[in-house]
């Protein structure tokens, strides 16, 4: 069965959030010519906020596409928020293994149907105190590879001074942000997206777990420049591993180590587009 949406649901959510996103966030937007207009895309983008899926999804919207979002499947568990969800196209992901391999198809069926795919190659807002991208978990680049689609970075700032993530490091950049949703003073959302990564480099090759690191490593490089070129900094030398800082405080508290991160794993990977 082929993706399916409702152009009358997706036609109602722009009707009721654009005007809405237009009045609570001034914006820097650069490089909307950069996002093909058709065909399978894939958007990678850097994650700050749990503010900062509907401002990129605006952006996106304005630059000629629909964005779809692999939400987790809690969300669909709500009756409203199923009916809206199912109705422009949303892709749930289950927490067990079995149903991520679901996903994944599904994923790839929207794909091929030419939809335009939100990756958060991160697998969830960043933990690096100074708020830069984190290492990626390989599930935009798997799905570039197992199906052609295109790649977009994209990073974004701004979001986070509107709603700082609650689990980040209470230190740094991080640590200085006052928690809770704060929309006076109106935040400027800044977003610029790249040219598409070209992966040629690796079609055809294994989908192992060197080809996929090696494939996102250069999907998270690109959008680490450019949120380097939105916030008139230079990106540190190697990406925060929440993974390897995890394992390197358990080491000193004593415990056993965690045994990797499994970022090759189907399941996790998945993970990572979720919303």
């Amino acid at each position: 069965m082929s993706h399916g949406y409702s152009p009358a649901w997706r036609k109602l959510t722009i009707v009721i959030l654009r005007p809405l996103l237009s009045g609570l966030l001034k914006r820097d937007w650069r490089g909307r010519g950069n996002v093909p207009r058709t065909g399978g895309l894939i958007i990678a983008a850097n994650h700050i906020s749990e503010s900062d899926p509907l401002a990129l999804a605006h952006f996106v919207y304005e630059s000629g596409r629909y964005p779809v979002y692999l939400a987790k499947s809690t969300l669909f568990d709500v009756p409203l928020v199923r009916t809206v969800l199912r109705g422009t196209g949303q892709i749930p992901v289950h927490r067990d293994r079995a149903d991520a391999a679901d996903a994944l198809r599904d994923a790839e069926k929207a794909l091929l149907a030419g939809e335009c795919l939100m990756f958060y190659p991160e697998g969830s807002c960043t933990r690096d105190p100074e708020l830069w991208p984190m290492t990626g978990q390989t599930g935009a680049a798997r799905m570039a590879l197992r199906t052609g689609a295109r790649v977009v970075p994209l990073a974004n700032w701004g979001a986070h001074e509107l709603l700082p993530y609650r689990k980040t490091e209470r230190r740094g950049l991080a640590g200085s942000l006052k928690k809770g949703f704060h929309p006076f003073p109106r935040k400027t959302m800044r977003v610029i997206a790249g040219p598409p990564v070209d992966l040629s480099a690796y079609a055809g090759r294994p989908l192992d777990r060197a080809t996929l690191r090696a494939a996102t490593d250069e999907i998270m490089a690109a959008i680490t420049a450019l949120l380097g070129e939105l916030r008139g900094e230079e990106p540190p030398p190697e990406p925060y591993d929440h993974h390897l800082v995890l394992e390197e405080r358990r080491a000193a508290a004593g415990g056993a180590p965690a045994g990797g991160t499994g970022s090759a794993e189907s399941a996790a990977d998945l993970k990572a587009g979720e919303s």
